[in-house]
């Protein structure tokens, strides 16, 4: 099952909530919503910095990364950056590819 990083930040009411709620909760919630998906929350870990929650999910496909972000951002109370996360034998697949490539003005 394909992973991605989610990278969160609270806003607004976000972080009032999460301040009433605490950082346990959240992870409560947020492991019902992956599953919800098909998928499995893999890593949760808050942050110092831009980013608030770093978040590592096992999600069927990209529909339903898709479905995750605009979901969560569609509260308003985070906003979500996505990431695909490929393993070292997806990296290995694609040195066996040979596509046909030529630079802009070559």
């Amino acid at each position: 099952m394909p992973k991605y990083l989610f990278q969160v930040k609270f806003v607004g009411e976000g972080i009032k909530g999460l301040l009433k709620d605490g950082g346990s909760k959240r992870r409560a919630v947020t492991d019902k919503f992956y599953k919800s998906l098909g998928g499995s929350l893999d890593v949760y870990y808050y942050a110092f910095g831009d980013t608030d929650v770093y978040i590592i999910a096992d999600l069927p496909d990209h529909a339903a990364a898709s479905a995750a972000a605009l979901t969560a951002s569609a509260t308003g109370a985070v906003t979500v950056k996505t990431t695909v996360l490929l393993t070292p034998e997806d990296i290995d697949a694609a040195t066996k590819l040979k596509p046909t490539y030529s630079a802009p003005g070559t």
